[in-house]
């Protein structure tokens, strides 16, 4: 994804489960900004902030189906998507109620 088409997008962690063939499914919302094609945001790196300030980075791997296809339909009409991540470092783990930006 350009780094001009992610500006000012902003995603919120809903749920979080732990990936049974490894990384982590984050359910966000998106809260900001323009909606991006699902093709955009496989791959992409995100900074997390949790609500005290902790900091993490995840990598997106992809889309877990247990929230349905993904389309540019399904995310407009959701604004909701089940992401399967990765994080990187040894950062502390993300959780409900942080929050996603593009680095």
């Amino acid at each position: 994804m350009a780094q001009r088409q992610a500006q000012g997008l902003k995603m919120k962690v809903l749920d979080v489960l732990d990936h049974p063939h490894g990384g982590r499914i984050l359910r966000v919302r998106i809260q900001g900004g323009d909606l991006p094609a699902p093709k955009e945001l496989r791959g992409l790196t995100l900074n997390a902030r949790g609500p005290r300030g902790e900091e993490q980075r995840v990598s997106v791997l992809g889309f877990s189906l247990t929230g349905g296809r993904v389309t540019a339909e399904t995310l407009k009409e959701r604004r909701r998507v089940d992401l399967h991540v990765e994080e990187e470092g040894d950062g502390p783990a993300v959780d409900l109620r942080w929050t996603l930006t593009p680095i």
